[in-house]
């Protein structure tokens, strides 16, 4: 494999750096895969419900699907937890961190915060806050995360929901993954886009 010439980044000059630059952008193209390869680590992660993470991961994505929600939403339903594998003190930050450069803002920002929104359903039968969300009042986002944690995420730990399997969506992951990263166009600052699609979802159930 071809390398470059130099041990000290001082070093470099420009046929090193634009080498390194191929290279890079070949390897991103890649992350797609790695994550799905990562989610599927879930299956073995998070005792207690009565399904795995993955399980949950993937009712929450089958229920974004079915509800005819779009590529972004789909893919930040599938990828929304990925984060417990490797921060599952901040999951929620870890994976809104790797889906900003591709994903549209409205979807990475509920991603961002879903854990403090989840604590509605929880937190006062520990003795803690259940309206941690509302810090977030005012945000143009805030009822997109609601209808998220409502609609797909904390419905999604039911072992007799029939779900999408994880190949389903290697395309779509692959499709999302493939864009420009951090371009404006695909971030859409301030744009939102609804988690419910009636006619897509009336298409995707007549296939």
């Amino acid at each position: 494999m071809e390398t470059v010439k130099f041990s000290q980044m001082k070093h470099g000059d420009r046929e090193d750096y634009e080498l390194l630059r191929d290279r890079d952008v070949e390897y991103a193209g890649k992350v797609g895969d790695r994550l799905l390869e990562s989610l599927s680590q879930l299956e073995e992660g998070f005792s207690g419900f009565k399904v795995t993470r993955l399980d949950h991961s993937l009712q929450t994505a089958t229920r974004a699907w079915w509800d005819g929600a779009d590529a972004d939403w789909v893919v930040a339903a599938l990828l929304h937890d990925v984060g417990d594998l490797h921060a599952p003190y901040n999951h929620d930050e870890y994976a809104a961190l790797v889906l900003r450069p591709f994903l549209r803002e409205q979807c990475v920002w509920t991603v961002e915060v879903h854990a403090d929104f989840q604590k509605v359903y929880y937190a006062e039968k520990l003795g803690e806050d259940p309206n941690v969300r509302d810090r977030y009042r005012g945000n143009p986002y805030f009822n997109d995360c609601v209808e998220f944690c409502a609609r797909w995420d904390q419905a999604s730990f039911d072992p007799t929901y029939d779900y999408l399997p994880l190949e389903f969506f290697r395309p779509l992951v692959r499709q999302v993954f493939a864009r420009r990263a951090n371009d404006p166009a695909v971030q859409q600052p301030g744009v939102r886009m609804p988690l419910i699609d009636a006619k897509a979802a009336a298409a995707r159930k007549h296939h």
